[in-house]
């Protein structure tokens, strides 16, 4: 007589894998790129996993840093937790377009001056440069300027390497950024007589070189 066994019929054992996420917690930095409705353009950032410890094993739960902008002046950061990836990624998108600030560029490519930005550890020199330059940046910083649009701009992280300390520090430098024409109205002084002290200096300083 026959018989049948299904003991050994290979199938999935009920200690499989926990999740099918990633176990590095994906890209950690210049990550996705996606067009959001043909207006705003999304990078996500990093990704992190984290994992609390309860009864009967381990939980995991994820969270997503994202920069979003439009290509043409504004730009927003935003975090998010979740327990799968896809929800945090889509908390910290909607905190970022909540949150987006616009910065003046200079003929919408570059910086119009040097700053510096603060934010904790972390500490981001951007300098204004020359067309043909392109972004000179790396990491978490080279994502905010492509989603704000600039072309041409040369920076550097001194500090942490932390991608939210570097966002953040590098926010800080761009919503203290001042365009001639604010200058010029809060000192009560013409667009022309800023913008021709600027080239003025800029041509003493090639004339020294």
């Amino acid at each position: 007589m026959a018989r049948t066994s299904s003991a050994r019929s290979g199938g999935p054992r009920s200690g499989g894998p926990r999740s099918g996420a990633p176990r590095s917690g994906g890209p950690r930095s210049g990550g996705d790129e996606r067009q959001d409705g043909g207006e705003l353009v999304d990078r996500l950032v990093s990704v992190n996993r984290v994992a609390k410890v309860v009864k009967g094993g381990r939980r995991f739960g994820f969270s997503a840093l994202v920069v979003v902008g439009d290509g043409k002046g504004r730009v927003g950061y935003g975090s998010g937790k979740a327990r799968e990836v896809p929800e945090a990624v889509r908390k910290a998108t909607e905190q970022a377009k909540r949150g987006m600030i616009r910065v003046p560029l200079r003929q919408g490519r570059t910086l119009h001056h040097d700053i510096q930005g603060h934010f904790g550890a972390g500490r981001v020199v951007l300098r204004a440069a020359p067309a043909g330059t392109g972004i000179i940046a790396g990491g978490p910083m080279r994502a905010v300027f492509e989603a704000l649009g600039i072309n041409d701009v040369v920076a550097k992280s001194i500090g942490t390497s932390n991608p939210h300390n570097m966002v953040k520090a590098t926010f800080d430098a761009l919503g203290n950024m001042m365009s001639p024409r604010s200058v010029a109205a809060r000192r009560g002084k013409k667009v022309g007589d800023i913008i021709g002290r600027r080239e003025g200096n800029d041509g003493r300083a090639e004339a020294a070189i």
